[in-house]
């Protein structure tokens, strides 16, 4: 790619953000609130709220918590399975908030169509060719790829090898490219690829702005890449979306829960949907006990892969500078 094409490709993520650099602040529950979403975009980034773990009505206070601390554009993160998503999206509307994600499985053409037609810009997640190209169809304004180095909930495929098996053949819609992203150079790489621009979580639990107990800072600061491990599944009976965190006792509680659900789905005690459903709200208390509370054995430190070049507590604005210095040259 050309030195002009990569600044086009950039320009188009920053165009469709509305933003001075095409950096989306990944949408980490408990922690993507109002200080650190106003945080990245004051700094010339993207900051999304997520509401994961926020009802409707606290997530309406948070957008215009956000809006009193800046006045630059930012995004909001919604929930598909969310049982409540409807309300939600009403919400978004209602607060004239311009861009949305939608995580978390594949959403309904009608919820696409409602945003979109309130004139809220829909980005969605493509974890292969076939399902970015079906996501369009549907309406994405732009899809993000996140690969298997991300921290939270992950997919099974690589980061690079998604960038390769995606960017050359989506050209419709801008794609911003997730998982394992920590420094200017793999933003430059990223770029370099065709993507619009990058989404970054894990180095931004070490903002200064960022609301994480001291605790769960010095954990990433002191973590290694390795030590940002997978849940696996142990029973078809009872399929989960894996979660990578660091490794501690709470990690050793999912594995007893899980099993346990798995003999109760088994045996007809539980049906599949709840049994998955209690996995969740486990996922939910323990990354709060952690990231909130502080309590960094018996909860879940959620981090990605990058985990192990996060150095430092630094302010949002010296992160997002690192991450784009390569890009500007």
């Amino acid at each position: 790619m050309t030195k002009r094409a990569v600044a086009d490709s950039w320009q188009r993520g920053r165009a469709f953000l509305g933003v001075e650099h095409a950096v989306m602040g990944g949408a980490m529950s408990w922690l993507s609130e109002r200080h650190l979403v106003a945080a990245i975009s004051n700094a010339g980034g993207f900051g999304v709220l997520a509401t994961g773990s926020m009802p409707v009505e606290l997530a309406r206070a948070e957008v215009r918590a956000v809006r009193t601390m800046t006045d630059k554009p930012f995004g909001i993160n919604l929930i598909v399975m969310h049982p409540a998503l409807s309300d939600y999206v009403t919400m978004v509307i209602e607060e004239r908030v311009t861009h949305c994600v939608l995580a978390g499985g594949i959403p309904n053409r009608e919820t696409v169509e409602a945003l979109r037609a309130a004139g809220v810009k829909v980005l969605l997640f493509a974890p292969s060719l076939a399902l970015a190209k079906r996501l369009i169809q549907r309406g994405a304004d732009a899809l993000i790829i996140e690969g298997h180095e991300a921290g939270g909930h992950v997919g099974p495929v690589s980061t690079m090898v998604l960038v390769q098996e995606i960017l050359p053949h989506v050209t419709e819609v801008p794609v911003f490219v997730a998982g394992g992203i920590a420094d200017g150079a793999v933003t430059q790489a990223m770029v370099l690829l065709g993507a619009a621009g990058v989404q970054v979580g894990t180095r931004f639990v070490c903002a200064s702005e960022c609301i994480a107990h001291e605790n769960f800072k010095q954990r990433f600061i002191q973590a290694q890449a390795r030590d940002a491990v997978v849940t696996v599944q142990f029973d078809p009976a009872l399929p989960v979306i894996p979660v990578r965190a660091l490794a501690n006792k709470g990690t050793e509680q999912f594995n007893r829960l899980q099993m346990e659900l798995v003999r109760e789905v088994r045996e007809g005690r539980k049906a599949r949907a709840d049994a998955q459903l209690e996995l969740e709200h486990f996922w939910a208390g323990a990354l709060r006990r952690a990231a909130i509370d502080g309590d960094v054995e018996y909860g879940s430190v959620m981090a990605g892969q990058s985990v192990g070049l996060v150095r430092s507590i630094q302010p949002t604005a010296r992160i997002i500078g690192e991450l784009v210095e390569r890009v500007a040259e």
